[in-house]
């Protein structure tokens, strides 16, 4: 499972926390309460990358919100913006390796625009809302119609 996964899981937390250190923490941290909880994952509600991916996202955003990393912003320079701005382009490379950017874009613009903040620039659907001034319900409309279509579009493919 770690073979085939963890290089997206842990593109998606690099993308969150922005720190290598942190994000391989944080992916061996998924790992385990994957491991712990995969009797609660139900292949009738969603595929097992996806049901990782939430765990997985999640962990990296809580992670994000703990007094570690605002005392790590705080004392970012300017090597470690220009590792991310690599970093970046590695799970780029990632994502379209693994064909999701060409799923992604058959979306429409709207659905696309919040698939990409919530899941590939690791954005909450409330930090989304309030940077584009978009209703917090328009969001998980969009998200939850942009889902319904990626099922769809993958069950054709």
């Amino acid at each position: 499972m770690y073979d085939n996964y963890s290089g997206a899981l842990y593109g998606v937390v690099l993308r969150v926390v922005r720190n290598e250190d942190i994000a391989q923490e944080v992916l061996q941290d998924a790992f385990l309460k994957i491991w712990d909880r995969i009797a609660s994952y139900d292949e009738i509600k969603g595929r097992l990358f996806t049901w990782m991916l939430h765990l997985t996202r999640n962990l990296a955003i809580d992670r994000t919100r703990s007094k570690e990393m605002n005392k790590n912003r705080k004392t970012d320079d300017l090597a470690n913006l220009v590792h991310k701005v690599e970093n970046q382009e590695k799970f780029e490379m990632t994502v379209d390796a693994l064909g999701m950017r060409e799923v992604i874009e058959r979306l429409p613009a709207e659905q696309k625009f919040v698939i990409e903040h919530l899941y590939l620039k690791g954005y909450t659907q409330s930090e989304l809302a309030d940077e584009f001034q978009i209703p917090l319900g328009t969001v998980k409309t969009r998200t939850r119609l942009a889902l319904k279509e990626l099922r769809t579009i993958l069950k054709e493919d």
